[in-house]
């Protein structure tokens, strides 16, 4: 027979669908559409290893499905390329990331592509290229031009506050601001000076200038987000980081906290990320107060879900960077206090929440005054309090909270419990402590004595109910070179929009791509880094956007990537509209995933989109893990002994590179090249052979177990990568990658191939019907396929593949009937062999222009029945007889059989029991 040659047939049919634009999309209100997306990745200098097409073949799979059904499809592939890697190997060797960045797209384009995806390659962007950052600069120029209206819920234009504030001032303004922003009149506001003006809109503004409580990494010149730090170190490199007051540009997030938390339950997503989500958003009801300062003009503000355990307070915590903190300080507590601070502050937000273990705290020396019953209580400092969320500051009910009683366990502070008033009624168990009668609330439901406490704060004017989210603005600046500029220029130390006409503000050339010697960002080292505005020339932002910039609204451009004048067409982005499946890590839950549903809902406020929600369906993808081998070194030798072996000798074990082992043997002539120091490696064999030992871990180059797909697909081929990886397991779980196991699919495929050839290797189709068994094997695994893809469960359907051809090829069908719709529905899986095939069979267009076999119910209904012939309670024989029998007609079958007449003896039965479809039952 022809042999599977399926490296020419794979680039044959890359080759075709590049060169007629198979894939290429068109709005066609004709048909329905589907949007198919992939979280595009970031370009790395070390390429794809097999773990990073799991997603993309899921999604591939489901778009060439998709296709088969009817619908127009949309299926594009880009590259988030600007990033902080790129720039330290910038740094390191002196090169222009743009240089970097092209080689590494190269490289993964030609992998993806090898792959054999459906992607629009028409489509692509790049979020570093400045046709593309036009548009990025853009969506924050319109977001610096806004605020947000409470009163309808909703961003507006800025120029209509200002109508507004010229009219009334902010007196009557129902708006999102920062909580310092002072009230004023009209009078006030047109006697105000532009400065005045435009340092009061910045705290209006959707996007801002403040002064942030920031990471800040001094070795690489930058501030880095909370998930770049770990342990007080750079993840990235390891460098030690501090946390630092910086005028820093944030987006107004905060504002949208209530609809991103309403829109979780419009999507399709799993419950987990929904539930990170509304983690991370950390909507609390409750009531916000001030706690006055013994003996200073200050007052402390908290913000508590359970103002009615007020009577259980006997401590203040406040977060190290507190404002306050320097000034509570006594002398007598300095030394203790302020080390603590030094050393406090420094801790991310993020390992900070994570430790419940660590307690560690200092006493300032100050009090507060309890306005409910005027007692004085120690204000502490603790590092479990965040300054980022709520106010800064805790009122610690020790008794009726974890993280309060272990502190005060820690120091030795009192323990009340409140047992009468709301407590009785309340969700929380008491520790224990000195136990307390709170007049003021007692025997009321928490409820009620919830909205007491609420009303005696707001008639005494020191405090009121608040809604609050734990969730903060969102910091938009880096200071880096590799990243967006943002369009801004300062004139008398207040920020401007450069012209929409000047757009894109491209980024410099520079010597260096470290900060100045003053310690400015790097874009502080460009000659000319000015604008040339009507009223002068001014000094542009140094600093850029976050890496989250161009990716919080990619899926947009997708649609229509060349426009010049607009970031997307209106009438493009209705018609393909939310991505209909979108496929990428859990790892993305409280980032881009957020950030995209944020700046969706505000382009949707200003009619620039249709949609508020970017992504209907989304499926996580778990990770493949490595398969690590091992070899076994002879102490003090070089001398390695194979797997069984090695317990008898004393040995230590030695990542190998999985790429010279197969099925667990180790070829030892590329283990002598592999490194210099294995040259004269010597072994000690099992049978001739050097086994390895193999352990399950996590992907990676250190541990040399990564494998790489282009090595895979050279050696079996793209389809057989891409049915492995979904027969590994169900998409959303981790498995780990065994090379083992691929044989098995490569010899699927050749056993699919064979199906269509005769024994001399010519394609053999014959136009004979079908039989009812060849229907039946068709039509089971044309149910379980469809089943399976609306379902985006994938590895079932390969082994439904695998039982369908070894059917068939026990039947040895070879009918066009079969045939030509089992290629169709392999297709999605296998598209290489698949075209192939359908070209074989005498088709000029491609096999994606095919349409999904019909499942038809009838050819899986039985017309038969093998019944079991029971006599005395054995059975005795089988007997295949039709289902549209009588009981009557049954039973005269069997009693006529030439088995049963030989158990009965001719004997007549004294009582014959048929259960039709089921069984016979004589009894002599």
């Amino acid at each position: 027979m022809a042999d599977y040659h399926f490296q020419e047939i794979e680039k044959k049919w890359q080759a075709y669908w590049e060169k007629n634009q198979i894939f290429n999309a068109q709005v066609d209100p004709s048909k329905p559409k589907f949007y198919s997306l992939d979280m595009f990745p970031y370009p790395s200098g070390a390429g794809l290893h097999v773990g990073h097409p799991l997603g993309y073949i899921a999604s591939d799979i489901i778009t060439r499905y998709k296709r088969l059904q009817g619908f127009n499809v949309l299926h594009p592939m880009g590259y988030d390329s600007f990033g902080l890697p790129a720039e330290q190997y910038a740094i390191q060797t002196g090169q222009h990331p743009a240089i970097t960045t092209e080689q590494n797209i190269k490289r993964y384009t030609d992998q993806l592509k090898n792959i054999g995806f459906a992607f629009d390659w028409d489509k692509e962007v790049r979020t570093s290229d400045p046709d593309y950052y036009r548009w990025t600069q853009w969506i924050f120029m319109q977001l610096f031009n806004s605020y947000y209206d409470k009163t309808e819920d909703k961003a507006k234009s800025i120029d209509s506050l200002v109508q507004q504030f010229k009219v009334s001032g902010n007196t009557i303004i129902e708006a999102v601001c920062d909580e310092d922003t002072p009230v004023f009149s009209a009078e006030a506001w047109n006697e105000m000076s532009e400065k005045e003006q435009q340092e009061l809109l910045l705290k209006y503004r959707l996007t801002f200038l403040a002064e942030t409580t920031v990471n800040w990494c001094p070795a690489l010149g930058t501030v880095l987000s909370n998930d770049e730090v770990k342990d007080g170190f750079s993840e990235r490199g390891g460098h030690p980081v501090e946390r630092k007051k910086m005028m820093q540009w944030s987006m107004r997030i905060t504002a949208y906290a209530e609809r991103l938390l309403q829109g979780l339950e419009s999507v399709d997503w799993s419950e987990p990320i929904k539930e990170m989500q509304r983690n991370w958003i950390g909507k609390s009801i409750g009531a916000e107060m001030v706690f006055q300062v013994k003996g200073q003009n200050k007052q402390i503000k908290v913000f508590t879900t359970r103002i009615d355990t007020i009577y259980g307070v006997t401590y203040l915590a406040l977060a190290p960077e507190h404002d306050y903190v320097k000034e509570l300080i006594t002398e007598d507590q300095r030394e203790i206090a302020e080390a603590y601070v030094e050393v406090a502050k420094n801790r991310s937000e993020r390992d900070r929440m994570a430790d419940v273990k660590t307690i560690s705290g200092a006493f300032t020396g100050s009090y507060a005054i309890n306005p409910f019953n005027g007692e004085e209580i120690q204000i502490w400092i603790a590092d479990y309090v965040l300054a980022g969320y709520g106010t800064g500051a805790v009122m610690a009910v020790p008794a009726h909270d974890d993280r309060d009683y272990n502190f005060a366990k820690h120091f030795g502070l009192e323990i009340r419990q409140v047992i009468e008033g709301s407590m009785e009624n309340g969700s929380f168990a008491g520790k224990g402590g000195t136990i307390i009668n709170s007049d003021f609330l007692t025997g009321l439901e928490m409820k009620d004595a919830m909205n007491k406490a609420i009303a005696f704060l707001e008639e005494n004017k020191i405090g009121k109910g608040k809604i609050q989210y734990r969730m903060r603005d969102a910091i938009f600046t880096r200071q880096r070179y590799w990243g967006e500029p943002l369009p801004v220029y300062f004139k008398e130390g207040l920020p401007y929009l450069i012209k929409e006409t000047d757009l894109p503000l491209v980024l410099p050339e520079v010597d260096k791509y470290l900060p100045t010697e003053d310690g400015e960002p790097p874009l502080g080292r460009a000659k000319d880094w000015t604008y040339q505005s009507e009223d002068g020339e001014f000094p542009l932002e140094k600093s850029t956007m976050p890496g989250w910039a161009g990716s919080s609204w990619y899926f947009f451009r997708y649609m229509d990537p060349r426009n010049e004048t607009k970031f997307v067409d209106p009438e493009k982005e209705k018609y393909w509209g939310a991505v209909d499946l979108y496929i990428g890590g859990a790892e993305h839950a409280t980032g881009h995933l957020l950030y995209s549903r944020f700046w969706t809902k505000f382009l949707y406020d200003i009619g620039a989109v249709s949609i508020e929600e970017p992504f209907q369906k989304m499926i996580n993808q778990g990770m493949i893990q490595g398969r690590s081998n091992f070899v076994y070194r002879v102490k003090g030798t070089n001398t390695f002994v194979s797997y069984g072996l090695k317990d008898q000798y004393d040995t230590s074990a030695m990542h190998v590179d999985v790429n010279i082992v197969h099925n667990d043997q180790l070829n030892l002539d590329k283990f002598k090249t592999w490194r210099p120091d294995l040259a004269d490696a010597e072994f000690i064999l099992e049978e001739g052979k050097y086994t390895c030992g193999a352990e399950v871990e996590k992907m990676s180059k250190s541990k040399y177990n990564v494998v790489n797909p282009d090595d895979i697909i050279e050696r079996y081929g793209a389809d057989t990568l891409r049915l492995y990886e979904m027969f590994l397991g169900p998409l959303e779980q981790f498995k780990p990658w065994n090379t083992n196991g691929i044989d098995g699919v490569s010899k699927f495929l050749k056993k699919l191939w064979k199906l269509y050839h005769d024994n001399q290797g010519n394609v053999s189709i014959s136009e004979e019907n079908a039989s009812k068994e060849e229907l039946k094997t068709l039509h089971k695994t044309i149910k379980k396929t469809q089943d399976d893809l609306d379902n985006h469960s994938f590895n079932t359907s390969v082994a439904s593949f695998m039982i369908c051809v070894n059917e068939l090829t026990a039947m040895k069908c070879n009918k066009r009937e079969i045939l030509e719709p089992l290629a169709v529905i392999v297709s999605p899986y296998a598209p290489h062999i698949a075209e192939e095939l359908w070209s074989l069979m005498g088709h000029q267009q491609s096999i994606i222009y095919a349409a999904f076999p019909e499942f038809k119910e009838e050819y899986l209904v039985e017309n038969s029945h093998e019944y079991p012939i029971s006599i005395n309670g054995k059975v005795r024989a089988k007997l295949s007889l039709s289902l549209s029998l009588s009981k009557e007609e049954v039973e005269k079958a069997a009693l006529s059989d030439p088995a049963v007449k030989k158990w009965t003896e001719g004997n007549t039965p004294k009582k014959v029991i048929v259960v039709p479809g089921k069984i016979v039952n004589i009894v002599i």
